[in-house]
């Protein structure tokens, strides 16, 4: 199968479904990692152009971690908004991945560009498939289905499936470990470390099926819903 992430900053993804895509990459799935900005404000003592292209280096060595083809949408951090010239670019980026499988944030997450990447994707789900919408590469033959990710914390999220990733965790937490000035970021805005952070959501969603590490998912509650659980590894 051809899995897509989407993510609205470097991290995101490995943070919410690492675990799952080393699971999918382990046993042969092609997977992309499409990330929407470009994290150009995550520093306190580099400029943005500096601080982007550290972030995309970074991202680019996580994605090898797994063999993952990374797509860099390269725009502003915390300034994404759904208009026209996104939306046109996010359909491009999906066709060219041309997953049968998309991850994306959920509605209510806490940060906007989270929130506003997770809209845009999904409600590029059937443009990506319309002729008539011209892009670089080419529409699409169906319509994918569109997993929701767990919110940072996990709050406001009602799981619907899990998936078991106590024996991806070392493998998700490597990638992470790539994105060393994302962690700089969060130990000088939060005072955490990324790693000790991000693993918490993990155990909490492990108790509720008895795995050591969990991640949790929904499906998009729109139509069409073309798969189900079943689709996870």
């Amino acid at each position: 199968m051809r899995i897509l992430a989407i993510g609205a900053h470097p991290d995101d993804i490995e943070i919410l479904c690492g675990g799952t895509l080393a699971k999918y990459a382990a046993r042969g799935d092609r997977v992309t990692l499409m990330i929407a900005t470009n994290g150009n404000v995550g520093s306190a003592t580099l400029t943005r152009e500096e601080i982007a292209a550290v972030r995309k280096r970074e991202a680019e060595r996580s994605a090898a971690v797994i063999g993952a083809e990374l797509i860099w949408m390269d725009f502003d951090d915390e300034f994404l908004f759904h208009d026209r010239p996104t939306r046109m670019a996010f359909i491009n980026a999906i066709r060219r991945a041309n997953p049968d499988i998309m991850f994306v944030h959920g509605p209510n997450d806490y940060h906007p560009d989270h929130r506003i990447c997770g809209e845009i994707a999904a409600d590029c789900r059937i443009p990506v498939t319309v002729p008539l919408i011209e892009t670089e590469y080419p529409p699409m033959d169906k319509v994918p289905h569109v997993f929701l990710m767990d919110n940072i914390g996990g709050v406001g999220f009602e799981p619907e499936a899990y998936v078991d990733v106590s024996d991806t965790m070392d493998v998700r937490n490597q990638m992470l470990k790539c994105h060393a000035s994302q962690d700089a970021w969060l130990q000088y805005v939060y005072g955490i470390d990324c790693i000790e952070f991000s693993s918490k959501l993990p155990v909490m969603r492990g108790m509720a099926i008895g795995a050591a590490y969990a991640e949790a998912f929904r499906s998009l509650p729109m139509y069409p819903v073309s798969g189900g659980p079943h689709l996870l590894p």
